[in-house]
């Protein structure tokens, strides 16, 4: 990893302070992670996480408060969904995508991984907005497929192109037998993002810049429903009676060896983070990855450490 650049803060904080608030919080086993200091690098390297992460932390207005390796580029596992999604709704938005229409799902159409449209007879037939919903709260691949799909490779690289978001590409559908593939994904290319991108769509989402108020709350209901929560959602702290403070509208992505998370935090002082790594020494998509852990348990600290949150009140 390259060294980390962070923008005012504090140098050192830890989480939780001795003494400060011990309110429950919600992740496994009900505790929060153990206290690490500000230098993220060194420690995930101290506690045994071997892999690259990119990191890319901004307030709502889009100012960097940290980063690291925010440009380099990683497989983008399921985070492609976000800009599937935020294209959907601005076609919908123009009026080019009913929402409320019908696809009957077909035999041909069903992948193995993530979701439950695979494990659904033939004929069904969700709206556009169920699958647009599935693809995002339980990373539905069969769903993502219809919608790249309707949406077209080309148009969805060209939106990604008119925004500079160079970073990130849609080579192609998800989870498809070597026979079904096309050339550029027989080639071994696969689709692939930044933090900087994501982080980039996402504040443009929450600001209002790529859909109206209605579409843009849509996106947000979708992304805040996302069951897949180890990272950033994780050590979301809770009050008394067990609900989150904070509202995290986020989506994961997962593949062997790769995991992410990338979201927006609704704390005191709302903020866009994108996480992502590759490599580690487990390798497994299972809950309870060690690297999962050690990414997620680093997060709320250092967000206290750089003087974002107040670790010794909320969190």
């Amino acid at each position: 990893m390259s060294a980390p650049r962070r923008a005012g803060g504090r140098a050192a904080l830890l989480y939780p302070a001795p003494g400060g608030d011990r309110s429950p919080l919600c992740g496994p086993g009900g505790t929060g992670p153990p206290r690490v200091t500000f230098d993220l690098v060194a420690d995930l390297r101290s506690r045994g996480y071997v892999g690259e992460v990119g990191v890319l932390i901004t307030d709502l207005a889009g100012r960097e408060l940290y980063a690291l390796n925010p440009d380099r580029v990683f497989p983008a596992a399921s985070t492609i969904k976000v800009p599937l999604l935020l294209l959907a709704l601005s076609e919908a938005q123009a009026g080019r995508l009913d929402l409320s229409g019908r696809v009957t799902l077909r035999a041909e159409d069903r992948v193995p991984g993530a979701g439950v449209l695979h494990e659904l007879m033939p004929g069904l037939a969700p709206t556009w907005q169920d699958l647009l919903t599935l693809m995002i709260v339980v990373s539905d691949n069969t769903a993502t497929n219809l919608v790249i799909e309707r949406l077209g490779l080309d148009r969805v690289n060209d939106w990604l192109g008119e925004r500079g978001l160079s970073g990130t590409q849609l080579v192609g559908l998800l989870q498809l037998p070597l026979e079904r593939q096309n050339a550029a994904q027989r080639r071994g290319e696969r689709n692939r993002t930044t933090a900087r991108d994501q982080v980039a769509l996402l504040g443009a989402l929450v600001r209002g810049e790529l859909l109206d108020r209605s579409h843009t709350g849509l996106a947000l209901s979708i992304l805040e429903r996302q069951q897949l929560r180890e990272i950033l959602g994780r050590h979301v702290p809770c009050d008394a009676e067990g609900k989150p403070l904070y509202r995290v509208a986020s989506k994961s992505g997962e593949l062997m060896g790769i995991h992410h998370d990338v979201g927006v935090l609704f704390t005191p002082r709302p903020l866009i983070a994108a996480v992502l790594s590759q490599g580690g020494l487990d390798p497994r998509e299972y809950p309870d990855n060690r690297d999962v852990a050690l990414l997620a348990g680093a997060l709320w600290p250092l967000l206290g450490a750089l003087g974002i949150l107040d670790t010794t009140g909320d969190i």
